[in-house]
C-alpha cells in the first residue's frame, strides 16, 4: 500500500511539472504541444532535422535591427527575405482553378510582415489584362500557376508601411511583365508610389547607401528591384544586378562550402555592388527539406557566402518556408548577419548592452550643448569601459563567459576609428576642457 502511494505521488509530481512547463512561455528548443505554449516570436512544430521527432519551440522572428540602431547605411543591415512570398501552401487561385504550381511559404504576406520578414521575392506576369503573381514557366502565366493579382499583395505591404512609419521593405521582382508601364501602374494602384526609394539616390559604384533613418525621415521606405534591365530607364525601377550580387539559387546554391554567383549576377566578390543577396533553398520546395536546410546548413551557407563576397555579410537572406527549422532557423541566420554587420560579432543580442549604455549616457548629458554632428559620435573608450564593466560583473557573479566579445563594437564607430587612425596615428586622448559635459559619439 505504501509503495503504491509513493508511486502515485511520483506520477502526480511528474504530471504537475509537465503541466507547469507547458503553461509557462517555453523558450527555443523546449518540448511543446501547441503554439500557445511557446514564448513570443516562437511557434511549436516538429522538424525532422537531426533525426529529432520531438515537437519543439522554434523561432519565427529575427531581432528587428531597427530596435538597435537606425543610423547606419542601408547596406549595413540584414533582412529576412522570403522566396516566392506569395506562393502560399494550400492557397486556391483567384481564377478559381486548382493551383498545380509548387508553393514556398506557409502564411500570408501580412503574417510574414508581422514576423519580421522585410524582403519579398515576387514573380510578376501579364495575365488576364492585369499583373498577376504566378509561379510559372516559359515566361507565361496559366490558370493553374496563377495565385492572385499582384495588387492584392502590394496592398498588404502598403497597409504595413502606412501603419509602421519606421519600417523599410524591399521587393525583388522576377519580371515577366511586357505591358507598357505595367509595373508603374500596379504600384500606383496599390498606393505604394509615394514610398518608393528613388533610383537616383542608389549608389552606382559600391558606395554606402543612405542611412536608414534618412530613408525613414524622407518616407522613402520601399526599395523595388526588377530583373528586367530596361525598366530602370523606362519606369525608374532599379535593375537588380546593377546594385547587388546574388548567389546561385536552387540546388546549385546548396553545395557545402561554396557560394557561386547566379548567371545574371556579377561575381560575388564584385564590390562595385554594395548589396549582397544569399539564396538558400532547393529547386523543388519541400516542408521537410526546408526544415533541415533552414537549420545548420543555412548558417554554414551565409558564412561561405561571406567569404565569397569579399568578407561581406548578406543583406538579404532568402529561404522557403521561413518558419521551418530545428530551432533558430532563418531568423537566427539574419541575427548572425546583423550582429556582424552592426557590431562585429555573431550575437546580435549583445549589441543591446552597448545600446543601453548609450541611453544612460544620453540621459546623463546636457543635451542643450550638443549639435547634430556631435550627436553622431561616441568614443572608443566609452564603449570599451562599458564592455569591461559588463565583463567585471560577469566575473564577479561567476556567470562564466563574457557577455560581449571584444570586437562587439558598432560598425559606424569601427569604420570611423579606422579612418581616423589611418590619417593620424597619434594617441586619441585629449586634455579635459572645462564646460558642460558633451556627448562624445552616439549612433544615430
Amino acid at each position: 500500500m505504501l509503495q503504491r502511494l509513493v508511486f502515485l505521488l511520483i506520477v502526480l509530481l511528474i504530471q504537475s511539472s509537465f503541466l507547469f512547463e507547458i503553461s509557462s512561455a517555453l523558450q527555443e528548443g523546449k518540448t511543446c504541444i501547441l503554439n500557445d505554449n511557446c514564448d513570443a516570436g516562437l511557434h511549436c512544430e516538429t522538424c525532422l532535422a537531426n533525426n529529432n521527432l520531438r515537437p519543439r519551440c522554434s523561432r519565427t522572428q529575427p531581432i528587428n535591427p531597427i530596435s538597435k540602431v537606425k543610423g547606419l547605411p542601408f547596406n549595413k543591415y540584414a533582412w529576412l527575405t522570403t522566396h516566392n512570398s506569395f506562393a502560399r501552401l494550400g492557397q486556391v487561385s483567384k481564377t478559381g482553378s486548382v493551383i498545380l504550381a509548387p508553393t514556398n511559404q506557409q502564411d500570408s504576406v501580412t503574417s510574414q510582415l508581422a514576423n519580421g520578414v522585410r524582403g519579398f521575392m515576387l514573380d510578376m506576369y501579364d495575365f488576364e489584362n492585369d499583373i498577376w503573381l504566378c509561379h510559372s514557366f516559359d515566361g507565361m502565366c496559366f490558370n493553374f500557376t496563377a495565385f492572385q493579382p499582384a495588387v492584392n499583395v502590394l496592398r498588404e505591404i502598403q497597409v504595413f508601411l502606412e501603419n509602421n512609419k519606421d519600417e523599410v521593405v524591399t521587393i525583388i521582382i522576377e519580371d515577366y511583365v511586357k505591358s507598357p508601364k505595367g509595373l508603374t501602374k500596379v504600384f500606383n494602384a496599390a498606393g505604394l508610389q509615394k514610398f518608393m526609394f528613388p533610383v537616383t539616390r542608389m549608389p552606382k559604384n559600391g558606395g554606402d547607401w543612405p542611412a536608414l533613418d534618412d530613408m525613414i525621415q524622407q518616407n522613402q521606405r520601399l526599395l523595388v528591384f526588377t530583373s528586367d534591365r530596361s525598366k530602370e530607364a523606362t519606369e525608374g525601377i532599379a535593375y537588380q544586378w546593377k546594385y547587388m550580387v546574388e548567389n546561385q539559387y536552387g540546388n546549385g546554391g546548396l553545395k557545402v562550402g561554396a557560394c557561386p554567383n547566379r548567371a545574371q549576377s556579377a561575381p560575388m566578390s564584385d564590390k562595385s555592388k554594395s548589396l549582397v543577396l544569399v539564396n538558400h533553398f532547393p529547386d523543388a520546395p519541400d516542408l521537410v527539406v526546408a526544415c533541415r536546410q533552414n537549420s545548420g546548413p543555412l548558417l554554414e551557407s551565409i558564412k561561405a557566402c561571406y567569404q565569397a563576397a569579399g568578407q561581406r555579410w548578406p543583406n538579404f537572406i532568402a529561404v522557403d518556408f521561413y518558419k521551418r527549422s530545428d530551432g533558430g532557423g532563418a531568423p537566427q541566420a539574419v541575427d548572425v548577419s546583423n550582429g556582424n554587420l552592426i557590431c562585429g560579432c555573431d550575437n546580435f543580442a549583445a549589441c543591446k548592452l552597448v545600446h543601453d549604455d548609450l541611453i544612460e549616457l544620453v540621459l546623463s548629458t546636457d543635451l542643450k550643448h550638443i549639435d547634430r554632428k556631435e550627436e553622431r559620435q561616441i568614443t572608443y573608450q566609452s564603449l570599451e569601459n562599458s564592455r569591461r564593466n559588463e565583463d567585471r560583473k560577469a566575473e564577479d557573479t561567476n556567470q562564466g563567459e563574457r557577455s560581449v566579445k571584444p570586437d562587439c563594437t558598432p560598425y559606424l564607430h569601427r569604420q570611423n576609428q579606422t579612418q581616423r587612425e589611418a590619417k593620424d596615428p597619434r594617441p586619441r586622448t585629449r586634455p579635459h576642457k572645462a564646460g558642460p559635459r558633451r556627448l562624445p559619439h552616439l549612433i544615430r
